[in-house]
């Protein structure tokens, strides 16, 4: 098995540049410093996973070129992960299909309370989009993909997790359980929850991301959910080695091929 993982989004819930703030033209004028919400989508053989739906979805989208979405996880349900799920409405026009959307069961009552109107019935030439909320299960498999799902603490709500082969997406973090822990080794790539400088209650900050990330030992390791306290290059520069930045439109390749566990 082949994939690739593609970052739709690498910044905090506020996005980056954030409304109400000034910023430098040298910060402006790197296209890495310029992050959407987060959100991640995997390219299998013959499928596309979407991994949360952030408010700029459709963007994320056209620009990386995505004709099709075949299944969405939803890994927890905060603004910055579910309000774009309203442009799940083309994919599901274009199969003629409910929208699979794998959430925890506390999930799907946000889901089915925030998109109300998803779920009632309409008169024939109103499009509305059409969900199918399943559970999270382990493994998801979607698109020629296996995928392992598990949960970690964002504070005190559980959020989901997952590992494809080689590669491991952990955002909104501020806790790995054990048995979680255990199953985040022998990465050749990890995706890390990092959001700001200074500690954060519910989200790993940069030196306790860097900690973790050392400890897990994946081969590399990408921060995401970034808030404007990171300058791409700056950053990139005083990183340890293995470890980086992510950015809007970083694609990754993904083998089946695993470390020890």
């Amino acid at each position: 098995m082949t994939a690739t993982a593609i970052v739709l989004g690498s910044g905090t819930s506020n996005g980056v540049p954030t409304l109400g703030v000034d910023y430098t033209p040298e910060f402006l004028a790197n296209a890495k410093n310029h992050r959407t919400r987060p959100s991640l989508l995997l390219q299998g053989p013959s499928g596309n996973l979407l991994v949360d739906c952030a408010p700029e979805l459709r963007l994320q989208l056209l620009r990386e070129g995505i004709g099709m979405v075949d299944a969405v996880l939803i890994t927890h349900t905060h603004a910055d992960h579910i309000m774009g799920m309203d442009d799940l409405r083309s994919f599901c026009l274009k199969s003629k299909r409910d929208m699979p959307v794998y959430a925890r069961p506390e999930a799907q009552a946000d889901i089915r309370r925030v998109f109300d109107y998803a779920f009632r019935p309409f008169p024939d030439g109103i499009e509305v989009p059409r969900f199918d909320l399943r559970d999270v299960p382990d493994p998801l498999v979607a698109g020629g993909m296996t995928i392992e799902t598990m949960m970690v603490l964002h504070g005190e709500m559980t959020v989901v997790a997952l590992r494809l082969g080689d590669f491991a997406y952990v955002t909104d973090v501020s806790e790995i359980p054990e048995e979680s822990w255990l199953r985040l080794s022998g990465l050749r790539t990890l995706i890390l929850d990092a959001v700001r400088i200074k500690p954060h209650p519910n989200h790993f900050h940069l030196d306790k991301a860097i900690e973790v990330a050392r400890e897990l030992g994946a081969e590399q390791t990408y921060f995401t959910h970034l808030s404007h306290d990171f300058d791409h290059d700056v950053t990139n520069a005083a990183l340890p080695p293995g470890i980086a930045l992510a950015f809007d439109g970083l694609k990754i390749a993904v083998t089946d091929q695993v470390g020890s566990r």
